[in-house]
């Protein structure tokens, strides 16, 4: 039995609202750090920086940790990424959260709890009294 146009595009529909969640979510959730504001320019001098003395180190050990410390450095370089990223994101989240919410019956609380900013869900419709 063929799918009708309408289950198709219902079909479709879903499909591109869990994309834009997922991929805000993706991003959202990435845990904060605390400390003092690390900038784009500090962390590839310190990659630089680091590269150059994995090249010249002789002690094996000493050389491994300078790799991993380098590895951690391009994590948070990406990290710092992710966080243009989101601002990115944010607007199709908003547009598809309400309805992806009704559908699946996910609360407000759930998306609180699962990080996302609650005036992310304020511009999104979703309510803060939804109860299921």
């Amino acid at each position: 039995m063929a799918m009708s146009e309408e289950h198709k595009a219902a079909l479709a529909q879903g499909r591109a609202e869990a994309r834009a969640i997922k991929a805000y979510l993706a991003v959202a959730t990435i845990p904060k750090k605390r400390g003092r504001p690390v900038t784009r320019a500090l962390l590839e001098e310190k990659i630089v920086s680091l590269d150059e003395k994995v090249g010249t180190e002789d002690d094996p050990l000493a050389r491994v940790e300078l790799i991993q410390a380098r590895i951690d450095t391009q994590r948070a370089l990406d990290d710092l990424d992710s966080a243009a990223d989101l601002e990115a994101l944010e607007p199709g989240f908003i547009e598809h959260a309400a309805s992806y919410s009704d559908r699946k019956g996910i609360t407000w609380t759930a998306w609180r709890e699962a990080g996302v900013p609650a005036s992310t869900l304020r511009s999104s419709g979703i309510k803060q009294t939804r109860h299921r």
